[in-house]
C-alpha cells in the first residue's frame, strides 16, 4: 500500500475503535438477557469460562478442548447447551458466540459494559 492508503486505513481503524467504545453500553443493554443466560450455563466453572472465551468461530471443538482443559464430553454438552439457548452462531463444529463479551466477562464483579 502507498502512504495515502496507509493513512486512510489507519483513520478507518481509529474510527472503528471509537465507535466500538461508544457502542459498548448499547451492546451490553441489547445483549443483557443473553449474557445472563450465558452466565447461568457457565456458572463458576473456570474451564467452561475459558472454553467460551475461545469460541470465536476459528477453533474446532478439539482445539477448544485442548486449550481450555475440558473433557470432550463436557465441551460437547456445553456447546449443546449454548446452541439450545441460541448463544452460538453457525454449526457446533467451530462454535462462535452470537454475542460479544469482554475478556473479563466471567471475572468476579466484572460489569457487562
Amino acid at each position: 500500500m502507498d502512504d495515502h492508503s496507509n493513512e486512510i486505513f489507519s483513520a478507518v481503524l481509529e474510527i472503528r475503535d471509537l465507535l466500538q467504545l461508544i457502542a459498548k453500553p448499547a451492546i451490553a443493554a441489547r445483549d443483557k438477557k443473553s449474557r445472563e443466560e450465558l452466565r447461568k450455563v457457565v456458572g463458576n466453572s473456570k474451564p467452561k469460562a475459558k472454553a467460551v472465551l475461545l469460541m470465536n468461530g476459528n477453533r474446532a471443538q478439539a482445539d477448544i478442548r485442548r486449550e481450555s482443559g475440558m473433557q470432550a464430553s463436557n465441551l460437547s454438552t456445553l456447546v449443546r447447551q449454548l446452541a439450545e439457548r441460541k448463544l452460538l452462531s453457525g454449526d457446533g463444529k467451530k462454535p462462535k458466540l452470537s454475542i460479544a463479551i469482554p475478556a473479563n466477562f466471567f471475572e468476579g464483579g466484572a460489569s457487562d459494559e
